[in-house]
């Protein structure tokens, strides 16, 4: 893989709003002319929300139905590696065979990626951890005796608004701080020699410079994912693809040569 090396974090483009228009149109280009190579990533995202909603059966852990199928969005640069390679390989007149979504795995930045994967699964993990304990501090040993009562308990009483207003500004700042750090290092880990730190605060930069439109990125995405949540994930069969090739159309816009 040709890579070019970098020390130091590069030069950041300013962008607008309107150059996301751009970069997610270009994400639904790169979806539509080769769907079928994306079609295992965009199975498997649907179907690991779905098993996370099985989990749930058990009444024990209703409290965090909700915590699991929203983290999964932390992880989501995660599941998006492969698109991000067809699009770099595409951009590049490359072959866009379906087993090149594979190359990641021998990709010579495999370990610094894999480093940022584990870093982005832990804060995935604390975040479940810290709302089950939010629960437990609202509702002490409330019993769960059915999903319905959970509900009703969580939509009409004080207790659950609580949890509602603080869970979600706790899960605000999970998910900025994902953002912050994920944006674009995962597209850069694959188009240059750097180190998973040196993405990370690369990252970081950019959201620095462009407050306002990754700010309204991050906004997109939420909003995309919970739009192709609904029915049972399924809509997440498109929306994963298209915002995967849109971070990588994203990285090339913020990140100079």
């Amino acid at each position: 893989m040709d890579r070019a090396a970098v020390k130091s974090i590069p030069k950041i483009n300013k962008i607008t709003v309107e150059d996301l228009m751009d970069v997610l149109a270009k994400g639904l280009n790169d979806f539509k002319h080769k769907p079928s190579h994306i079609v295992l990533l965009a199975i498997i995202y649907p179907i690991i929300g779905l098993l996370a909603a099985r989990m749930t059966a058990g009444y024990d852990i209703i409290p965090l139905a909700f915590p699991i199928v929203s983290g999964f969005a932390l992880l989501g640069p995660i599941a998006a590696l492969g698109l991000y390679e067809l699009s770099r390989r595409r951009e590049k007149g490359m072959s866009l065979a379906w087993r090149h979504v594979f190359n990641i795995c021998h990709s010579p930045a495999i370990g610094s990626i894999s480093a940022l994967g584990i870093l982005l699964t832990v804060i995935f993990l604390v975040w479940l951890v810290t709302a089950l304990a939010l629960f437990k501090t609202i509702f002490g040993t409330t019993e769960i005796t059915s999903i319905g009562a959970f509900i009703s308990q969580v939509l009409t009483t004080p207790a659950g608004w609580n949890l509602i207003l603080i869970g979600c500004g706790v899960g605000f700042v999970f998910a900025v701080v994902v953002l912050a750090i994920s944006v674009i290092s995962f597209p850069m880990l694959l188009d240059k020699d750097i180190s998973a730190a040196l993405a990370v605060q690369t990252s970081v930069k950019v959201v620095m410079t462009n407050p306002i439109p990754i700010a309204v990125w991050g906004a997109i995405v939420a909003g995309s994912m919970l739009v192709g949540s609904i029915p049972a994930f399924v809509g997440l069969c498109v929306v994963m693809p298209v915002l995967g090739h849109s971070t990588w159309h994203l990285y090339r816009k913020v990140v100079a040569e």
